[in-house]
């Protein structure tokens, strides 16, 4: 999981806003980063891009995850790893396909699945 930003999020959003206007100026969207990235003082181009690219997939003009579904499939996975391990471990204990939790079939046990009256007769 990413660890939360250390800038406002103001300044985030407004640079963000900042690279969609500046943008015709420059020859290349990673020229108009790192001209703004540089006017703000932010860390790097990079980190401009990530937020540009995240703001594009929330807005819908991008393919990709946004946050609230990230959160949303990782929910998801936590509970698969949980089922997993549930039958990991029902499976080690000897519980699988064609077994029974704690009792014998009928036929098996004494006195079931003969015929009593047969034996009464011998």
């Amino acid at each position: 999981m990413a660890r939360p930003s250390q800038c406002p999020f103001e300044l985030c959003r407004g640079a963000v806003r900042m690279v969609a206007e500046v943008r015709p100026e420059y020859d290349t969207e990673w020229a108009a980063m790192r001209a703004v990235a540089q006017k703000l003082g932010i860390g790097t181009a990079e980190t401009l891009r990530k937020w540009v690219r995240q703001e594009q997939i929330g807005a819908g003009t991008r393919p990709g995850t946004t946050a609230e579904g990230s959160a949303e499939l990782e929910r998801a996975n936590e509970f698969l790893r949980t089922a997993a391990s549930f039958f990991d471990t029902a499976s080690q204990a000897g519980y699988g396909p064609g077994r029974t939790l704690g009792r014998q079939p009928q036929s098996s046990q004494a006195g079931y699945g003969t015929n009593r009256y047969l034996e009464l007769e011998s």
